[in-house]
């Protein structure tokens, strides 16, 4: 099979060859060091492409791509007319930062001596009435400027690789609401004023909504996978009472899913990560195809639970590894151990895409990534 055979297979629950091998996008890409470190262990010379400041991601190249077998390659919107995205160096506190102010006007910001990843330091709406919200700025999401080159992207993979065209995160309608008002606020604000939660979650769907619009215009007859995404679990359950998220929020995720679903056959890919077992059944309501990261540490997130119950509906795209403990501190031999069991538990009958738990961080030996992907390889074929 070819890449995007093999991905095509896997996302349509029927048995490819192996399991599709990814890498490289907004929730399964590699932080800055571990890459640097990666590549010169492999003895590949690249230069650092940031490809997401705030979590300080490199674009992978190539030659590492290749070496690692992965089945997908990734095309990105672009900003709207006008905005830059530049890092401005700032000292506070007698200290270095590097901030970022995007396009709905958050603050992110990192140390100098610490560039990790960045966190919101600046919330714009935090103390914003419901008539200062109506008034605010919101950015457009239907600017063509965003969408100037991404169907040349999308059918250069398309015609001139073997490869699944996956897109990077979009359709971020819950989070951006408390990146925009200071998640604390925000859930205060679920019990004191659900007014403004609504508020600010029709001013985000409708972002995403218009931005879909050219997005699909450009690349829906030419994408595979389609990736939007909110985090709402942590480790051991819902981050907020899920009567509220099957209330307030799941309409708006509903409305945004049933109409990337009309207008393209791209699969929808969705992102929380936790212990979300409690809304997989909402998320297959809404119209969610694909489920990532599948945070097998996470309380009730067994792979081979999840996958007899929710298999037949769910695509699991990760789940490889225990990220929090094995795959940092672990033996080659134990990463070997655990990849080949957690594939035994999800590549039955197709269904399964194979990545990391969410990005590789900082710190990670280059050794036990190349034990990830290289057993990721010897175990995931079909007999």
């Amino acid at each position: 099979m070819t890449s995007r055979e093999r991905v095509l297979t896997a996302l349509n629950h029927q048995i490819p060859d192996r399991v599709p091998i990814d890498l490289g996008g907004n929730q399964t890409g590699i932080h800055k060091f571990a890459y640097r470190d990666l590549i010169a262990h492999l003895g590949i010379r690249d230069e650092l492409k940031i490809m997401d400041a705030v979590q300080q991601l490199v674009k992978p190249c190539e030659a590492l791509l290749e070496r690692f077998r992965v089945d997908t390659r990734y095309i990105a919107a672009g900003a709207g007319a006008g905005f830059k995205g530049e890092i401005v160096r700032r000292t506070r506190g007698g200290k270095l930062w590097h901030d970022l102010t995007d396009e709905f006007g958050v603050v992110w910001s990192m140390p100098d001596a610490h560039p990790y990843y960045m966190d919101i330091s600046h919330h714009p709406l935090a103390d914003a009435t419901l008539a200062e919200i109506a008034d605010y700025p919101f950015p457009k999401g239907d600017d063509p400027a965003r969408f100037a080159s991404i169907r040349r992207e999308a059918l250069a993979i398309k015609n001139e690789t073997p490869y699944a065209v996956v897109s990077g995160i979009s359709g971020v309608v819950y989070e951006t609401c408390w990146y925009l008002r200071g998640l604390e606020r925000w859930f205060m604000d679920m019990l004191e004023r659900p007014e403004i939660c609504e508020t600010l979650l029709e001013q985000t769907l409708k972002f995403w909504l218009d931005w879909f619009r050219l997005f699909l215009d450009e690349a829906g007859d030419v994408v595979d996978v389609i990736m939007i995404g909110d985090d709402l679990a942590g480790q051991t359950g819902p981050l907020f009472r899920p009567e509220f998220y099957r209330r307030i929020v799941k309409p708006r995720q509903k409305r945004l899913v049933e109409y990337i679903r009309s207008r393209t056959q791209a699969k929808v890919w969705y992102h929380t990560c936790g212990a979300c077992r409690t809304y997989i059944p909402d998320l297959i309501d809404n119209g969610v195809q694909v489920l990532n990261p599948v945070q097998i540490s996470a309380t009730g997130m067994d792979p081979r639970t999840l996958k007899e119950k929710f298999g037949k509906e769910m695509v699991f795209w990760g789940g490889a590894i225990d990220a929090q403990r094995i795959l940092p501190r672990g033996t080659a031999a134990e990463i070997r151990r655990q990849v080949g069991e957690n594939l035994q538990a999800f590549k039955p009958g197709g269904g399964y895409v194979f990545n990391n738990v969410h990005n590789i961080q900082a710190g990670v030996p280059p050794e036990n990534i190349v034990a990830l992907y290289d057993a990721a390889y010897e175990f995931g074929f079909y007999e």
